[in-house]
Order: C-alpha cells, then structure tokens, then sequence
C-alpha cells in the first residue's frame, strides 16, 4: 500500500512538527491540507475530501476532542489520527473509545507513523493512477477530468493531431459514471459531407435514395453515454446548426424524420483547429463555439511532456509485445535517449507506431535507435542541442527514479529496495532533482 496521490488532513499549531509531516508526506506522494488551529480545519473538513486526519490534540483554539466531536457529526468521517504529548494519553484513548482510530505519543518516528497511517487509510478503491501519463501536466490534466466527469456539461477537447485527444476523452467517460454505457466516437474529418448528418443523426426509411430502411445515428445510440466528436472545425455549417439545436434543446431529427428524438447523453468535442479564428473567418459558428466552449481541456504536445516518453515507450512495447512473437526483452537506454532528443511532430501516435514497427522487425534483444527510426540516420540525436554532461545523468537518475516510483505505486520503502538504495537516500536525491508525489 502506498500514500501516492491520497489527500491528508492535517491540524497542527506547531510549525516546525507541521512542516517536517508536510515535506515527508509530500516526498511519500500525498496531498496534505495543512490548518493550524481548530476553527480553520472544522470549516474546511466538510467540503474536503479527504482520506485521513493527522490531528494535534492540544491547539490555540479548541481543543482536538472538541474538533473531533464537532467533526464527527459529518455524514462520512474520515479516520483520525491524533497526536499527542505524554500528559494527554489519558484523553487519547478516551478518543480512541468514542471513534478516533489510534494517536502517537511525541516523540516519534515518523517511518512507524507513515505505516500506521497507510494501514488506517487502507488500499485505493481505484487503478486509474498515471492513467494519462507521468509528466505533471498530464498528471494535471487527469485531475481536471476527474473534476469534470462530476458534471454533465460539454466538454472542448483541443491539441495537436496525435496528442491523445480521444484517449482524454475515453478517459472522462470512464470516470463519468457507470460501466458498459456507450462511447460514440465520430471522426467529423474522415466521413464525406454528404454521409455525414445521416451517420451522426440517423435517417427515416425513404429520406434519400438507397435509405431502405431507418437508420440510427450515432447520436441516438450514444443513449446515456457519450457522443464523441472529433475534429469538430471540420463539420459543415449546416450541420453546425442541428449541432446547436441538439445542444440547445436536448433533441435532433432524423434526416426525413418528423419526429424529436431527444439527446440523453454528453457531449464531448475535439480539435486541433484554431476555433476562434473559424468564427473570425465564418467557417465555424459563434454561437456554436459558445456553447462548447463550456469547459475546455488542452492536451500539450508531447515534446513539451519529457517524462512522459520512457513511460509511454514501455506501453507500447508491452501491448506490442503481447500480440506478436518477439525475442526482444525491453527498450535500450540508446534508444530511449534518441526518442528524448526527437520533436515527435506526430505526437503519441507517431510513437505508438513506431513502438509498434520496432517490436515487429527488430532482430535483437533490445530496442535500438535504428529500430525506432529507420528513416534516419544513427546519429539523429546528436543533431538536438547537446547539454552538460551533469545536466545529462541528472536527466537519466530523474527518469529512473519516476519509473522505481511508478512501478511501486509511489511507495518509497519499496522504490529503494528497487533502485538498491536507502530511504533517506531516495528522498535526499528527490529534494535535489525537486521530485515529489505532484511529479
């Protein structure tokens, strides 16, 4: 079990005891909300969510006791923790009997208190942890999804070509509410004009010559789900309207339809045109852009997401290696560091199908630049700007220890037994490298 990406309440006056629990939960991967007294933590638990409550008993204000009573009255407590001095044990344990979960007595170690806390917390009730990515924008970006997944509002989706807008959206979707609801992704691009409205809206029996029968579109089986539109800059301004009428008011036709049929689901879009300058040139509906322009989520290119390539070249690999018979075991340090120095113009789907190239047609045991980029010459990577040599292995210990952690679920103990190194030495060297649970 792991504190990686769990949120901690804690209710401390002292500073130096607040900032030494702070910095060492923060170096675990928690999110910690600090109050130093007891009024600032009760008006702010409610609308918390958190998994734990590290709380001093005595306070300035109120006293830990009372906060815990007052607290208690909340629908969904969460387990406290208190600390304590020796006079106060008597008190810990009156806690311990109306419903505190246990208390340390100062002084202590803070590796014990670390294990106790992990035990109260307990293990995460979900695996879609680094779902998105590695790099803190893309850790970002799945914070921002999971906030949004609570609303039914229309979601604008923009980034390059490549950069994954479909998986963000797949993403929101799955975190959106029930399993097994529909996803309906519609390539606006890749569907000729004149097929389009019939494939996203449906058609009756007799609408057009060859409808031989009724046709339901996409938006119709997307039921409860999600209808998914990509490279929305591209539809047609007609269909732009009937757009902007589904939006409005929840119902479309059916092309030769009469009929409203009414729009259940969410609407997620996607672009990686520049929308505002549609609307200035007339070629994209204002209004329309207004109306799914609600919430938008912006997905960076990949070159500018460093960490998140070893991580991806690893998925790759193994979803490649799983389908095909291969002698390769993994991807070369070589071969990692040329896709480091390398723009990726095509972003993650340009990687993919290079991972994908490079495990059916390498003939080694590793990964090697040649394999990724056949289309170049070896010395591709020597080209990008060349940076010290400390600069370098600073890069590479960084990158190492993101996968120790990743690999343990951001467990500390464990990446150390991993990297073969101490605890206090893992957290000394994610200090300089400014490596935290946020990383």
């Amino acid at each position: 079990m792991s504190l990686n990406g769990r949120t901690i309440g804690l209710v401390e006056d002292d500073a130096i005891m607040g900032e030494s629990i702070v910095q060492r939960l923060a170096l675990e991967g928690a999110t910690v909300r600090w109050w130093r007294c007891g009024q600032d933590a009760l008006k702010n638990i409610k609308s918390s969510p958190l998994e734990a409550i590290v709380c001093d008993i005595r306070l300035p204000d109120i006293g830990g006791e009372d906060l815990f009573r007052e607290a208690a009255r909340a629908s969904k407590l969460p387990p406290f923790l208190f600390i304590t001095g020796h006079g106060d044990i008597d008190q810990a344990v009156r806690l311990m009997r109306i419903g505190a979960h246990d208390y340390f007595t100062k002084p202590f170690e803070l590796d014990d208190f670390l294990l106790r806390l992990t035990e109260l917390i307990g293990p995460r009730s979900d695996t879609n942890s680094h779902a998105l990515g590695l790099s803190p924008a893309m850790k970002d970006l799945e914070r921002l999804l999971l906030r949004v997944a609570r609303l039914n509002s229309t979601v604008l989706i923009t980034g390059e070509t490549g950069s994954g807008k479909e998986v963000a959206a797949r993403y929101l979707h799955a975190m959106s509410g029930p399993e097994r609801r529909p996803f309906m992704a519609v390539n606006c691009a890749a569907i000729p004009g004149e097929m389009l409205e019939s494939e996203l809206l449906g058609h009756e029996k007799g609408a057009f010559t060859g409808a031989s029968q009724r046709h339901l579109g996409y938006a119709e089986r997307a039921g409860e789900g999600a209808l998914f539109l990509d490279e929305i800059g591209d539809l047609r301004l007609e269909l732009q309207a009937k757009l902007l009428r589904l939006i409005e008011e929840r119902t479309f036709y059916r092309l030769g339809g009469e009929r409203p049929i009414p729009f259940k689901g969410r609407l997620i879009v996607a672009t990686n045109a520049n929308l505002p300058k549609l609307v200035e040139t007339g070629r994209f509906r204002e209004d329309l852009y207004y109306r799914i322009n609600v919430v938008t989520v912006r997905i960076p290119p990949l070159r500018t997401r460093h960490d998140d390539i070893p991580w991806l070249m690893q998925r790759f690999f193994e979803e490649s290696a799983g389908r095909i018979e291969t002698s390769l075991k993994g991807i070369s340090a070589l071969a990692e560091e040329t896709a480091l120095a390398y723009a990726w113009p095509g972003n993650v789907r340009e990687l993919r199908n290079r991972m994908e190239r490079a495990v059916a047609l390498g003939l080694g045991q590793w990964v090697m630049p040649g394999d990724l980029f056949p289309d170049q010459a070896d010395d591709s990577a020597s080209d990008a700007q060349m940076g010290s040599l400390e600069d370098a292995r600073q890069s590479a210990e960084k990158r190492h220890i993101l996968r120790a952690l990743s690999a343990t679920s951001g467990e500390i103990g464990a990446a150390s037994k991993l990297l073969r190194i101490g605890r206090t030495t893992l957290w000394d060297k994610m200090r300089r490298l400014n490596l935290s649970g946020e990383n």
